[in-house]
């Protein structure tokens, strides 16, 4: 390593540090694939060819770019045009091997005449049709059907509620939409819809009219001519699992999925299809790991793949019968990986650092056993501590954390604090009740979560007391400015990236997607219900504040808007509560990576001088070795969750 290299302090290596994301390749032309990287500093999408492994950047906005996906015969590249991160724009379109030279202006619309809108899913079929997903406050979802020819699209759905596209059967006769017409966006039906003559040929909806909703999604149709097999993720159970569903005949089979021991697997599953139908790739996530297998369904065999103890971040089987993954650990960094035990893609540039292992711990709560990540900066063991502590809370509600590397995290270890992230009432990964518990006492049964967590590690001898800081984005920012309201004993500072801080403003100013969301934990609006929603409220708590508070805030965020931020703060200082507050020009976090490295920065500082603890930002440990991930950018999260991103 060079001298100019190792002036870098560890922590800024890894988010300096290119990766990428899981590459997804064209049905019917597998040798073109997608992925995303920030090898130029900014998240952007790139084609790869890999008869030739020659790759070739696709976009080039100043805020980046995330969304994206080929049509089946891999000549485009249709990509989502937003404003800044505000996620508000159209699909554009490109072709594959690039504009021809001396091309000027941006791509063409890839749909004419649709006007800019939340995106609510996009379908490509192998014969041109196309159905693009739109969302608006004004119109809510909408869906919209162009054939190959026609000079516009017609709209084919329309409702209300939130919905999206599922999926185009494979001779694109059939689609399946997700949709929340019930009014229960926790828990989503299916219909399928004839598009030669938009007639609803099958429905599967386990919400309506049941006092124990369960949800159902669309996993895809079975990639084969003719077949009308839809894979299907149910809860029927009271955990995430597939079964196939032929929506002609309505013939639903269960998969009995169980290891090779005759155990049932436990956690959530899910799957998707094989090239040819005849197996599945299913994934197992369980207490904040996963694992991968492959399911004969002829013989209802099932397979454990070579996965590593650890995270898989997106998979794909290809149609040489190899399986692809992206897999990372908390200690070991993410890598483009194949069963057939090779490295499939690895971001150019030097290798990064690594960070420590996490240890699992479980508390007792109110709820029942609370499962925690532990992570002690490099070197320490039990019985070393109190250490000034860092509560790093995740985004959703409904998501979890992992063991997966993130440099977020790797980064406060380096400055010498331990590090805790708790899977409270509200995550995913350990069955239907524990993810449905946190209706109606929104955030505040997070944070008896939270809480007793905290408790333990105090009691346990882990964290100092008097140093412990909330932190979080997104749900987790929202969390951590309600925490210190609610919970102003527990904490000595909080900081807070892109969160609620005034939930009803908050809900006039979102996303419909979200205002359908909130209406569904809440049970109702602000108007109907409104001791719920100020029960739930940062704004409500903000005078019982006791310590600093730092904020940051994307200002064109159309997840939590900046004018409720900035009601929140505006009552801190009228009540002269000490806080800083940081705005920047990007929506739910940034694709930038020299912004999110300013970002942590400015946290670091911030703690550091309240607490008089770390050591500068300039430096920092090391670790082990490897190559980095992006889990460090809390408030993008959950939007890249389902890509995969490295």
């Amino acid at each position: 390593m060079s001298e100019e290299k190792s002036a870098v302090p560890a922590w800024e290596q890894r988010f300096r540090a290119a990766r990428v994301s899981l590459p997804d390749w064209a049905e019917d032309a597998p040798d073109r694939a997608l992925y995303v990287s920030n090898a130029t500093g900014t998240y952007e999408v790139y084609a790869w060819d890999r008869a030739d492994d020659t790759h070739r950047r696709v976009t080039d906005r100043p805020n980046g770019t995330t969304d994206a996906e080929l049509s089946p015969d891999g000549a485009w590249v249709w990509w989502f045009d937003d404003n800044d991160g505000d996620e508000f724009g159209v699909w554009r379109r490109q072709p594959f091997a690039g504009r021809p030279d001396g091309a000027e202006g941006p791509d063409e619309e890839a749909v004419p005449g649709l006007a800019p809108s939340y995106s609510a899913g996009l379908a490509l079929g192998r014969d041109g049709t196309v159905v693009v997903g739109r969302s608006t406050d004004e119109h809510g979802t909408t869906l919209h059907l162009l054939r190959a020819g026609a000079a516009e699209a017609v709209e084919i759905y329309r409702h209300e509620e939130y919905g999206g596209v599922g999926d185009l059967s494979y001779d694109s006769t059939l689609l399946a939409i997700d949709h929340t017409e019930h009014g229960d966006a926790m828990h989503s039906a299916i219909r399928i819809v004839r598009l030669s003559d938009g007639a609803t040929v099958a429905e599967l909806d386990e919400v309506t009219g049941r006092a124990e909703p369960r949800g159902v999604a669309c996993l895809g149709f079975a990639p084969v001519e003719g077949d009308t097999r839809l894979l299907v993720a149910h809860q029927r159970t009271g955990r995430w699992e597939p079964m196939i569903w032929d929506v002609a005949t309505g013939v639903e089979t269960a998969l009995p999925l169980r290891d090779e021991q005759g155990r049932e697997l436990p956690g959530d599953v899910s799957a998707q299809w094989r090239p040819g139908a005849a197996e599945l790739l299913v994934e197992h996530e369980y207490e904040a790991r996963s694992e991968l297998f492959s399911y004969a369904l002829e013989t209802g065999v099932l397979t454990r793949l070579d996965t590593p103890r650890g995270t898989v971040g997106g998979a794909t089987a290809r149609p040489d019968g190899t399986v692809e993954f992206l897999w990372s650990s908390a200690a070991e960094p993410s890598a483009v990986r194949s069963t057939a035990g090779t490295v499939v893609l690895r971001a150019p540039g030097a290798v990064p650092p690594g960070s420590v292992p996490v240890e699992d711990v479980w508390v007792d709560g109110p709820g029942g056993p609370v499962h925690a990540l532990v992570q002690r900066p490099g070197g320490a063991g039990e019985g070393d501590g109190p250490f000034p502590t860092v509560f790093e809370i995740h985004g959703g509600p409904t998501h979890h954390d992992s063991d997966s590397f993130a440099a977020g995290p790797a980064a406060w270890l380096d400055h010498g604090f331990a590090v805790v992230r708790v899977n409270y009432r509200g995550s995913t990964g350990y069955g239907q009740a524990w993810t449905d518990a946190l209706r109606e006492r929104v955030g505040l049964i997070e944070l008896e979560d939270i809480g007793a967590v905290r408790d333990w590690a105090v009691a346990s001898g882990l964290a100092d007391p008097d140093r412990l800081v909330l932190t979080g984005g997104s749900w987790g920012g929202y969390l951590t400015l309600l925490g210190l309201g609610v919970q102003p004993e527990k904490w000595a500072l909080g900081v807070a990236a892109v969160p609620v801080a005034d939930y009803l403003t908050a809900y006039d100013d979102e996303m419909e997607a979200l205002k359908s969301l909130d209406r569904t934990l809440f049970g109702g609006t602000p108007e109907e219900v409104p001791e719920r929603w100020t029960a739930s409220s940062p704004l409500t708590y903000v005078e019982q504040v006791r310590v600093p508070v730092y904020i940051s805030a994307g200002v064109n965020d159309p997840r939590c808007p900046i004018r409720q931020i900035e009601n929140y703060v505006e009552r801190l200082e009228q009540l002269g509560k000490p806080h800083e507050v940081y705005r920047y020009d990007a929506g739910h976090g940034s694709l930038v990576v020299e912004e999110r490295i300013k970002q942590l920065r400015l946290e670091i500082d911030f703690v550091r001088r309240h607490l008089g603890t770390g050591g500068s930002t300039g430096g920092g440990g090391t670790g082990g070795t490897g190559a980095a991930g992006v889990g460090e950018n809390r408030a993008a999260e959950e939007n890249r969750e389902n890509r995969g991103t490295a």
